[in-house]
């Protein structure tokens, strides 16, 4: 129990770290990319989006806006691909190479998010939660987390939440460095890459 305690303290600390470098380092970045924003598409620079977090506590989600306004009312369970006609022309760049989910950094600073953890999901899907799948909400929500390094949208929803469960009840550094490697590749060859590439075979460990 010490020893999670202990590492646990250990991520908070490596969160803040790692976050608040990314924002300075970045800074120059983001400025661009709010400049290619406003005069590809109208709209604001910034998507937020209500979203349950640690314990199912609401806080708003940052992303750059790659969407054309009003597209965030999706259909339930719609997952939006690379050639989705409602993202605009800076943004399918954006969510490809993932720099739209940069300002979740503000996130992880708040103590919303961590760099490592289950996505943070619409609140209308707590409604189909069994009790085995609101553990993931026992965690911080994460820029990237375990399914996403496993295939992500090309994988089912329900194989999702099984990498999300596993994270949580395994939860431990060497699985988050494990992951923040993995991710590099993810960014750099695309979620489709790794769909029959997991990073940790869930079914042999339980």
């Amino acid at each position: 129990m010490e020893n999670k305690k202990l590492q646990k303290f250990v991520k908070r600390a490596f969160d803040i770290i790692a976050s608040s470098l990314v924002l300075i380092i970045l800074l120059p970045l983001w400025i661009v990319i709010a400049i290619l924003i406003k005069i590809t598409s109208p709209g604001p620079v910034f998507f937020l989006q209500d979203r349950p977090g640690l314990h199912k506590k609401i806080f708003k989600v940052y992303k750059f806006r790659t969407m054309k306004i009003g597209s965030e009312r999706m259909i339930k369970g719609q997952e939006v691909m690379q050639d989705d006609d409602r993202i605009t022309s800076i943004g399918k760049y954006l969510r490809r190479s993932k720099i739209d989910e940069i300002p979740q950094i503000i996130n992880v600073l708040k103590g919303e998010m961590s760099l490592v953890g289950p996505r943070p999901e619409r609140i209308s899907s707590l409604a189909d939660y069994t009790d085995e799948i609101a553990k993931r909400l026992n965690v911080r929500p994460g820029l990237t987390g375990l399914a996403q390094v496993s295939g992500n949208i090309y994988i089912p929803l329900e194989e999702r939440y099984m990498f999300d469960v596993y994270y949580v009840e395994h939860f431990n550094l060497w699985i988050d460095l494990r992951i923040i490697i993995r991710t590099v590749g993810v960014v750099l060859l695309g979620e489709e890459r790794y769909v029959d590439k997991c990073l940790i075979d869930i079914n042999m460990q339980l």
